[in-house]
């Protein structure tokens, strides 16, 4: 690699990390928080497309897209050039003092493109969990409920409200509260874990049974759910599951609200994973893919109800950045000319009967799901359906001396997660692939 320049073949055969990743590992023990935790084991030097670059050399396919942020690629010419462009114009006004059209004009794509025919509005904020404590703030405000209904396995963010409304404790959670009150959880349909014959209608009837003893349908200003659920674990519910609870929420006056952070522009072969069963919500929270890279999350809702709120109960001083505007309105066109949605259902088509495969071959794979380029195995003990983090925790660090980049994910951290970026070209996705059945082989000898 030189200057910014990937060389997407040049791999080393050194050990990972490298002697120049071993040293930034150093000073970064000496200077960064020790909360701050990261997967690799090596720093990267660059990224192009579905390759990463150490600064010793080595290549990595990408099988995280930066946790499903980088759906265009990394450093996609038509962005760059669109970050260049506005950076050169003004970095900075505050949407709030000195409006400009790039805020307007991302509001707009993304009112028509979401799912609903109704009026939409949207607004601008940073992060994924800022947009969800927006959701919040907006259902509280149109309903004046107080009680927000969330799922188990659910992640939402690490904010103070945020983090109320995520399931995992460890390490979200732990010794950080008090949290935010009158957030409920709900059984969420887990069909690996569910009583085999329960239906997605079935498991709906559970959560509602829940809601109606617990909170009491007329305290619930919203119920927010990840159409799969991410961090969670991949979990895609059964048929009839996110319908039913739609119908429940419309016959009760309660908002439904997707987070669709990680699951939207694509990743699941529909624009928005809750296309998958014509789910229309009141209120979305999309991020991460939103701005190909740069910080840019967003609310988007009926224009009834977000207009409710009074002027200045929304807003911050940099949601909504002039650059990471641009670089998402560049984004979108990308989504839309790669027909985003048709590309991640042509990956399905490669990686599900590779990892069919696996689960085939290895006892310890308990289930493979997922849908679009958003798919996941859950490993599990043989013969059961215990989770074995240890065995997962070794396939990701194996993954990484094979070349390729994994994440893990679940309430047991035992579910391995494949998010490559839509624009892979088949044969690298191929070579990935053969890269995996390599690191299963090690790992089951081992």
């Amino acid at each position: 690699m030189t200057g910014d320049t990937v060389t997407s073949d040049q791999t080393t055969e050194s050990a990972v990390p490298g002697p120049r990743s071993a040293e930034l590992h150093r000073r970064r023990e000496a200077a960064v928080a020790r909360g701050v935790s990261s997967v690799a084991p090596f720093y990267v030097a660059g990224a192009r497309d579905s390759r990463l670059v150490d600064v010793d050399g080595r290549s990595y396919i990408d099988l995280t897209s930066g946790i499903a942020v980088a759906n265009v690629g990394h450093a996609p010419k038509h962005v760059i050039e669109a970050i260049h462009a506005q950076a050169e114009s003004f970095l900075h006004t505050c949407f709030m003092v000195a409006p400009y059209e790039q805020y307007v004009a991302v509001c707009e794509r993304l009112n028509a493109l979401t799912p609903g025919a109704f009026a939409k509005k949207s607004l601008l904020v940073n992060s994924g969990a800022e947009a969800v404590e927006n959701a919040v703030k907006i259902a509280r405000y149109a309903t004046n409920r107080p009680a927000v209904v969330v799922f188990e396995n659910a992640y939402h963010g690490r904010t103070n409200l945020t983090m109320a409304m995520t399931a995992k404790a460890h390490p979200y959670k732990d010794g950080f509260g008090p949290f935010a009150g009158e957030i409920y959880r709900a059984p969420m349909s887990y069909p690996f874990r569910d009583p085999a014959a329960m239906t997605g209608e079935e498991a709906a009837a559970r959560a509602i049974d829940v809601i109606e003893r617990y909170v009491g349908a007329a305290r619930v200003a919203c119920v927010v759910i990840e159409p799969i659920q991410g961090e969670g674990g991949f979990v895609v519910p059964a048929p009839g599951f996110l319908p039913t609870l739609r119908q429940w929420c419309s016959e009760n006056d309660v908002l439904f609200v997707a987070d669709e952070i990680q699951t939207g522009f694509g990743r699941t072969g529909h624009m928005f994973a809750c296309e998958h069963e014509s789910v229309v919500p009141d209120i979305m929270i999309l991020g991460k893919a939103l701005a190909g890279g740069l910080p840019l999350a967003a609310v988007t809702g009926r224009a009834d109800l977000v207009d409710r709120v009074h002027p200045g109960g929304l807003g911050g001083t940099y949601g909504g950045n002039p650059v990471a505007c641009a670089a998402a309105l560049a984004t979108l066109h990308l989504l839309e000319a790669m027909n985003a949605p048709a590309r991640a259902r042509g990956i399905e088509k490669i990686m599900r009967p590779r990892l069919d495969a696996l689960a085939a071959r290895y006892p310890f794979i308990g289930d493979v799901r997922g849908r679009g380029a958003m798919l996941a195995l859950e490993v599990v003990r043989p013969g059961t359906k215990d989770p074995d983090a240890a065995r997962t925790a070794d396939i990701v660090r194996s993954s990484y001396d094979e070349g390729l980049a994994v994440l893990s994910c679940g309430m047991y951290s035992n579910v391995l997660r494949f998010l490559p970026p839509l624009s892979i070209d088949d044969a690298l996705l191929v070579e990935a692939m053969n890269r995996l059945d390599h690191v299963f082989e090690r790992v089951a000898a081992a």
